[in-house]
């Protein structure tokens, strides 16, 4: 069992709970109460399920690969997931620095929760 991969997985099983608890309560409810014409709400509002998905399926994956054992796969597919947190929480760092806000790391934060992730996928990639 690889420790790395496993508590990568709890972990983005976590970020995926808060994502779906908190994201609906703040980000979706809004959303789709705003004055925004319908089609770009329901697009966003796609994308938001499609992102819940995404973040389920890669903690499963992180757990599958921390219980499975080393195989051929393990190591580039780990590092794959690795890759894909941080490159979301990069997209996170990126917008929040482009509005220009005051303390814009505690803006959204969401770049807090998905970094850890990439960090504990790269150690048990190694």
């Amino acid at each position: 069992m690889n420790g790395w991969l496993l508590a990568a997985g709890i972990t983005a099983f976590g970020v995926a709970a808060t994502h779906i608890i908190a994201g609906h309560r703040d980000v979706v409810r809004p959303l789709l109460s705003c004055a925004l014409s319908d089609e770009p709400k329901r697009v966003l509002h796609a994308v938001w399920h499609m992102v819940s998905v995404d973040l389920v399926l890669s903690a499963a994956a992180l757990v599958y690969l921390a219980l499975a054992g080393g195989t051929s796969a393990s190591g580039p597919m780990a590092w794959f997931v690795a890759a894909h947190f941080l490159a979301y929480s990069v997209a996170f760092l990126v917008v929040t620095f482009a509005v220009g806000w005051s303390k814009p790391l505690l803006r959204l934060p969401q770049w807090i929760l998905l970094l850890p992730v990439a960090v504990l996928a790269a150690a048990g990639a190694a």
